[in-house]
């Protein structure tokens, strides 16, 4: 396990690298000036001349590239942001929070939910409410992230007036953009919880445990949904990854400083190092998640535990 995990980490660099490299050349080859664009076009051009020297965009682009790696690479210096002056990693992680807050409150609603109405609609299949469960999936997602939104704000805040519109300052500032960020992860939890139940309910040791006058509780959660999980936990970390870096549209409308909302300042201003810090630290982290995701499965399934100490104990004997 420790050998496998070892070569996944290993594995993230060349993809960071890419990563790093693909964006520095996108964000060059886009029109515009950083210094004028931070200075305004109203700049005479001596100021934005020295602004150019003082954050070193005079020199070509792999100089500048290079650099820029190098500084991450021997002194873990991810720069400093064109716009503020203030250290990228600090940039990051004081806008971090609210991002987590938003996508844990996201990935809770649409883990619990999803696959509790999953498996009514898998033990109900083809009755109403399957129906009703499979309408309101189709519902979810058909909607737009940012439609779906402005509708809620519209009848909690606006006419209910139980929820705040905007702003981060306690929980209540996230139920509204959490539901938004969930509501089409939560469709596709339905489906995956409902097709793998159905899937493992056909299954002969299913059969016979109901043959045996198993109680139909004990068969639906120790038996069919314990190994209806690996494909639901999959698409759990997926969701993880994607809503850490995919909340830019709903951090705009409900007006959360998250780290979607840092990236549209930035790359409105060609703000260069904030905008390659945040992809690769959103890069890094749903990698983490996709390797905890790989793990969990070890402990979920006990063919995995018996293959990996096959592994360790072939290991051994060749080593003795």
């Amino acid at each position: 396990m420790a050998k496998y995990i070892f070569k996944r980490l290993l594995m993230l660099i060349p993809v960071l690298l890419g990563i790093s490299f693909i964006l520095f050349t996108i964000l060059n080859l886009t029109p515009g000036d950083s210094a004028t664009l931070i200075l305004g076009n109203s700049a005479n051009p001596e100021s934005i001349e020295m602004l150019r020297k003082e954050l070193g965009l005079n020199g070509g682009f792999f100089e500048r590239y290079f650099n820029y790696i190098g500084n991450i690479i021997f002194h873990g210096d991810f720069g400093i942001s064109y716009r503020t002056r203030n250290d990228v990693f600090m940039e990051i992680f004081t806008r971090f929070n609210y991002t987590v807050r938003l996508a844990f409150t996201a990935i809770a609603i649409s883990s619990i939910l999803g696959v509790l109405l999953g498996i009514l609609s898998a033990i109900r299949q083809y009755s109403k409410t399957d129906n009703i469960i499979t309408a309101i999936t189709l519902i979810l997602t058909s909607m737009p992230d940012f439609w779906l939104g402005l509708m809620l704000i519209i009848l909690f805040a606006v006419k209910l007036r139980i929820l705040p519109i905007s702003g981060a300052d306690s929980w209540k500032h996230f139920i509204l953009p959490g539901f938004t960020a969930a509501a089409n992860y939560l469709a596709n939890t339905i489906r995956m919880s409902r097709s793998s139940m159905l899937e493992v309910s056909r299954m002969d040791y299913v059969r016979t445990a109901r043959a045996k006058g198993v109680p139909e509780k004990d068969i639906i959660f120790k038996h069919t949904l314990k190994n209806a999980l690996m494909p639901i936990v999959t698409l759990v970390g997926v969701n993880m990854g994607w809503q850490l870096g995919g909340t830019i549209i709903i951090e705009q409308v409900f007006g959360i400083p998250g780290i979607g909302s840092l990236m549209i300042q930035s790359i409105r201003l060609k703000d260069i190092p904030i905008v390659i810090g945040c992809v690769m630290f959103i890069a890094t982290l749903s990698s983490l998640i996709n390797l905890a995701t790989d793990i969990l499965y070890a402990f979920i399934d006990p063919r995995l535990r018996a293959k990996f100490a096959t592994k360790k104990k072939k290991a051994v004997k060749s080593n003795g």
